[in-house]
């Protein structure tokens, strides 16, 4: 039985990761998740896996070296999957050192750890078999690409790369350059910076004590169960909840979207077959505008709410209201990266994955989450959860 400790699993994509393990797994794995529970994390997100006889949970903060070391010793962990972070780029220009000491001091932290615990007795760099970290990084720690086109442009891919992507032929671009797992660092926010520091410093670990690593960069992720700060849950939630649509300068940024279960699936396939000490790409082949997202949201909502009648008490304004006249253009975001753009050629020759989900299909199936649990996004949102599930645990 492969037993994985995941940190930050009742955040968006951790809590979705948890998901796909057992949904594919099932009783075959057990899971350990350590999650601090601040804002972004929800353990009613969870619930249902918390139930099963073959998950845990610990409330604590990867900077805590008792409570990860006695996880460590007490669950003996197969895998590490680091997800736990700040990571939104606005509150890091607000509050870098808190980014700072939680990205970059508390994976130093959780490899620690992982060193002591897996390190065969009398050896300096032997490690028990079987053993591997997985720390989750961004697209963001290359900086960014200069868009070239003004409208998305066909994208042609590698033979090896075709043959994965299944028929996928809804592929385009908009630029020359993508980034490439050769593409030198260049952070340009306190966020971007720190999740290059904790990059560095898994890799550090790895040449300097020989610790089994990987690290997967990962582009813009979407799906159920995101808080409601990044652009597609809060534009949804926005226009659920009445509000104006904020977009920043005049929303031409590009962002390279992947379906968050994509991402699940990815992680995993790293974790048992990827090679250690390897960086990879994760990325969607789903190049956007910013502002084209939020008409696409837009243009859902009202297309779903008009199919399905069912619905419309969930909206707060008339129908015939949900229209682009919502989008309000607002003070560009300091730094903005203009693009990103993640090949996964790497990860698809080398281990037979390939983003499955295009947007089209993805978004729809998210819009459709959000619509279906409304019950999730009042909890996010009022904050009762918090005091509800941290009494829960406290003692643990």
């Amino acid at each position: 039985m492969k037993k994985y400790l995941v940190t930050g699993g009742a955040g968006f994509i951790g809590a979705n990761f948890v998901k796909y393990l057992l949904d594919t797994h099932g009783d075959e794995i057990s899971i350990h998740v350590l999650d601090a529970l601040t804002y972004a994390g929800n353990l009613m997100t969870i619930a249902d896996e918390l139930k099963r006889d073959n998950v845990e949970f610990t409330r604590g903060d990867i900077l805590d070296a008792e409570t990860v070391g006695r996880i460590f010793d007490e669950f003996d962990p197969d895998y590490v999957v680091n997800f736990a972070a700040e990571s939104h780029v606005d509150r890091s220009i607000e509050h870098p050192r808190l980014f700072l000491e939680t990205n970059i001091l508390g994976t130093q932290n959780m490899l620690d750890q992982a060193r002591r615990s897996w390190l065969m007795p009398g050896t300096k760099d032997t490690y028990r078999p079987g053993k591997r970290f997985l720390q989750i990084s961004t697209d963001e720690v290359y900086g960014s690409l200069p868009r070239e086109f003004d409208t998305p442009q066909p994208l042609a891919v590698s033979a090896e790369v075709a043959k994965v992507a299944s028929g996928r032929t809804d592929l385009h671009t908009f630029g020359k350059e993508m980034f490439t797992e050769d593409t030198p660092l260049a952070p340009r926010s306190p966020y971007s910076a720190a999740k290059t520091g904790a990059d560095l410093i898994t890799l550090a670990y790895h040449e300097t004590y020989g610790l089994p690593v990987n690290i997967t960069r990962c582009s813009n992720n979407y799906g159920p169960y995101h808080f409601p700060e990044k652009l597609i849950p809060l534009i949804i939630n926005n226009i659920l909840t009445g509000r104006r649509l904020p977009v920043y300068g005049r929303g031409e940024n590009v962002r390279d979207w992947l379906y968050v279960t994509d991402h699940a699936k990815a992680i995993d396939m790293v974790l048992r077959h990827g090679r250690v000490g390897e960086v990879y790409n994760v990325g969607g082949f789903n190049e956007a505008a910013n502002i084209d997202i939020v008409r696409t949201i837009i243009d859902t909502i009202s297309r779903l709410m008009h199919d399905n009648p069912g619905y419309m008490p969930l909206l707060k304004r008339p129908l015939d209201e949900v229209t682009y006249d919502l989008i309000d253009f607002v003070t560009d975001r300091p730094g903005h990266d203009m693009r990103y753009a993640i090949d996964p050629s790497k990860i698809a020759t080398e281990l037979g994955w390939y983003p499955e989900t295009p947007f089209k299909e993805g978004i729809e199936k998210t819009v459709r989450w959000y619509l279906d649990n409304q019950p999730w996004m009042e909890s996010v949102t009022s904050g009762e959860y918090q005091n509800y599930y941290r009494q829960m645990y406290s003692d643990r």
